[in-house]
């Protein structure tokens, strides 16, 4: 379906229709999810039994989808916005831009491009050794909580095997000599290491020293459309801070209250799984009296913030369209609370790639695409049943106000909604 062009605000242009037809119900959010206090006939002097409360699958989405702005778009600057989901997946440059503009009420792209040149926004491995945007407080903050982790994961890695007697911290002081000069590629770091180590593989210890050094991708890669190899830079020096090589338990723990902050409740499986981090167990176990602590439907503690905010299941959850790799689908062990595991085969490949997808009533139903060439952009959804006519209203939109702000250079915008097998 061809959609005529238009000179509305790309910024804003979706916000007012879906605040009015998918109005979230307002309220006490914690109400419906008290904890039950039962006092037990004592069997020594002030003996209490407190009771967790169950949560259902539907009430762990509507609190994951508040705390990820997909009930209500937020307000929230984009800087602001990254730190409140505590990064976002940026494995391919598009998808992190596309995770702001769905949880924003204004946002363009060259909003988070400015951001990233001017050293607020970082790019740089992160959470589970895999490429994320974090800002820069938070790059300070988290990456050397993450170092330890980071660090043995590389040694388990293929890239170590270049090693051959090598000591890795001699590599990593060999690979920032080399970066002293300014940004390099990966192709020219292990020609700087080759100088060093003729006879070793250095495109491999390149690798290493990329995966374990303290290095930020300097822009443009990880900007829109961006298609240059990356160049890095040496953290500190691109940041004009110092940055710990290693985190206090204080900051540990911190780390995993922002966790629950943008996730929970979640159990020690959940947080473990999204940073990669281990002796999560314990650590929840040592906050527990700073937490609520609730069980799911198959009796697995929950932990959570006290004040965070818990939705009723049944608060209205509008239709929207994620980008690739994004945070919700990655974030748990448990991943019941945004879609079905029958439908996995629909959204990870076997190669490791996150498919776009639709978001219907707070859950996945569909994947789409973005495909632009000549003068026109097509936006592509297929979901996996058809869906309710005013849902497939609300499809519509979202697909136009995402191409307005998606491929505003475009002189014809198209959307094509289809149903699998259909």
């Amino acid at each position: 379906m061809s959609t005529p062009r238009t000179k509305r605000d790309p910024r804003s242009c979706q916000h007012q229709h879906c605040a009015t037809l998918h109005r979230v119900r307002r309220g006490d959010s914690h109400a419906p999810n008290e904890t039950a206090l039962t006092v037990t006939p004592p069997a020594a002097r002030g003996s209490i039994s407190i009771r967790p409360e169950r949560l259902d699958t539907r009430t762990l989405n509507r609190a994951l989808l508040a705390r990820q702005s997909l009930l209500e778009r937020s307000a929230a600057s984009p800087l602001a916005m990254i730190e409140q989901l505590v990064g976002l997946q940026a494995q391919a440059p598009n998808p992190p831009y596309l995770g702001l503009w769905t949880r924003l009420r204004e946002f363009a792209l060259d909003d988070l491009t400015q951001a990233m040149r001017a050293r607020r926004v970082v790019r740089a491995t992160m959470m589970r050794g895999t490429l994320h945007l974090v800002s820069a407080d938070d790059y300070r903050a988290l990456r050397p909580v993450l170092q330890p982790v980071l660090q043995r994961l590389s040694l388990q890695t293929a890239h170590a095997k270049a090693l051959r007697g090598l000591e890795l911290d001699e590599l990593r002081e060999a690979g920032i000599d080399a970066l002293r000069a300014g940004p390099l590629s990966a192709t020219a770091l292990g020609e700087a290491l080759r100088a060093r180590w003729p006879s070793h593989d250095t495109a491999e210890l390149a690798k290493l020293v990329r995966s374990v050094e303290l290095l930020v991708h300097v822009p443009p890669a990880g900007v829109w459309d961006s298609h240059q190899a990356a160049t890095f830079a040496v953290a500190h020096a691109w940041l004009g801070t110092p940055i710990a090589q290693a985190a206090d338990e204080d900051a540990a723990d911190a780390m995993l209250l922002r966790y629950l902050a943008a996730f929970g409740p979640a159990s020690a499986r959940d947080a473990s799984a999204w940073s990669g981090l281990t002796g999560t167990r314990e650590r929840l176990q040592r906050l527990r009296p700073r937490l609520r602590v609730f069980l799911d439907e198959t009796g697995i503690e929950l932990f959570d913030l006290p004040d965070a905010p818990r939705p009723a299941p049944d608060t209205v959850a509008p239709v929207r369209l994620l980008p690739e790799f994004d945070n919700v689908l990655l974030a748990h062990r448990d991943r019941s609370r945004i879609f079905d595991e029958n439908l996995r085969a629909a959204i990870f490949s076997r190669n490791g790639l996150v498919a776009a997808t639709v978001l219907i009533d707070g859950f996945v139903a569909g994947v789409w695409k973005l495909q632009r060439e000549g003068d026109t952009a097509t936006l592509m959804v297929e979901t996996f049943k058809r869906p309710r006519a005013a849902d497939r209203t609300a499809l519509q939109h979202e697909a136009e106000c995402c191409l307005r702000v998606a491929a505003p250079g475009y002189s014809r915008h198209e959307v094509r909604l289809s149903v699998l097998g259909a």
